[in-house]
């Protein structure tokens, strides 16, 4: 049951994550933008069968695959995702057509990893994927927090188009709905 559960949570934590990474949103510097990545860490964690008994090695080796990914997504999703300043000062992020492209190339190579697992025999528990979640999180969520903070510096004058991203088509900030 606790799988189900594990597994229950991360699809609702995704399921989220996709909804608001594409509207634009303010973003706080100063909130706790760690806590939600370290509750997933911990839940995953905590549960026994992150490991296979029978494969310990093989789990391990896909273990640290699942981490690599969620670590490379991270990044790629924190630094396609646009960030600016607006008139009042007020840093606001939304994320681009390449932040969705990071997100379908890494589903993807989850579903290869389990694959992966699957053709020799590993058994693999929804923990790992949760793990990955949340250092996917935990990685974008640090990168936001530092552009957001270099963006929205009072020392600078506001730009006044936003930051781009890589992969942005450059689109002015006005022209969107806040």
């Amino acid at each position: 049951m606790p799988g189900l559960v594990n597994a229950l949570v991360t699809v609702a934590v995704v399921a989220i994550v996709i909804a608001r990474q594409f509207r634009a949103r303010a973003i706080d510097t100063d909130r706790r933008w760690w806590l939600l990545p370290v509750l997933l860490a911990v839940v995953s964690l905590r549960e026994p069968g992150i490991l296979d008994a029978h494969h310990r090695a093989e789990s391990a080796g896909l273990l640290v695959v699942e981490l690599f990914i969620g670590l490379v997504t991270g990044v790629g999703w924190g630094w396609t995702t646009r960030v600016w300043t607006a008139p009042d000062g007020v840093v606001w992020t939304k994320s681009s057509k390449a932040s969705g492209a990071v997100w379908i190339v890494g589903i993807a190579l989850r579903v290869g990893v389990f694959a992966l697992g699957s053709a020799f025999g590993v058994h693999q528990d929804s923990s790992a994927l949760m793990l990955g979640l949340a250092g996917t999180l935990l990685v974008r969520g640090g990168i936001l927090a530092w552009r957001a903070h270099s963006v929205g510096d009072a020392s600078r004058p506001a730009p006044s188009r936003p930051a781009p991203a890589y992969g942005d088509d450059e689109r002015s900030a006005w022209k969107e709905r806040v």
